[in-house]
């Protein structure tokens, strides 16, 4: 019995040690636990981005908002209106331009005449000049008028002892000869003339047939 009695004590000495023993295991199970609560804290900061986005939602912002958008759409649109305009500026200039080309295209080719219309005009009016005087003025003024032709590249289409070139010759006549080549030209009815490398008028030619 009075081992019994030992060991019933020992029991209760033990059990009074767990009872002080609990409060600090549990104080500090319950600051660890207060330290993990502290970053979902921090996590709950992110309750501030909600609060930014609750911020876009208010009435105050959102017509600062719209204002910015249509100061910049009318930005914008003023921009378009003034290179619209510019265009149509450019175009009708562009228009006007061409027309004026077109108008006075050939003023060079007139000015550059006009000398031999002068020349022309003395020729005629002349009196009491002889015939071969007249005939030399006139070939004066034909080489005047060729010269001023040549200068805007028109140049004449070779033809007789030529090679008909259908090309540049029209056939009109044809002969028989022994003296030439088949399809030689032999005679110039009507003189051909290029205008640079195009041919803006044939020669009108007499050709050689085979016997």
């Amino acid at each position: 019995m009075h081992d019994e009695e030992k060991d019933l004590e020992k029991l209760n000495d033990d059990c009074g040690e767990c009872q002080q023993d609990g409060p600090e295991t549990v104080s500090a199970e319950g600051a660890q636990g207060a330290a993990e609560v502290e970053p979902g804290g921090e996590a709950g900061g992110t309750g501030g981005a909600g609060g930014e986005a609750a911020g876009e939602n208010d009435p105050a912002v959102l017509r600062k908002m719209l204002a910015e958008q249509t100061s910049r759409a009318d930005e914008n649109y003023d921009r378009l209106i003034r290179l619209q305009a510019d265009y149509d500026n450019f175009r009708r200039r562009t228009r006007q331009e061409k027309e004026e080309i077109y108008k006075y295209t050939s003023e060079k080719l007139v000015s550059a005449l006009l000398p031999v219309l002068d020349n022309f005009d003395l020729a005629l009016s002349a009196e009491g000049n002889s015939i071969e005087s007249f005939k030399s003025g006139v070939q004066m003024i034909y080489k005047q008028l060729m010269d001023v032709l040549a200068a805007e590249g028109v140049a004449h289409i070779p033809a007789v002892g030529e090679q008909f070139d259908p090309l540049v010759h029209e056939a009109v006549l044809r002969a028989e000869s022994d003296e030439h080549p088949d399809n030689t030209v032999i005679e110039e009815l009507r003189r051909g003339y290029y205008l640079k490398d195009k041919v803006i008028r044939p020669s009108m030619v007499k050709v050689v047939k085979s016997l």
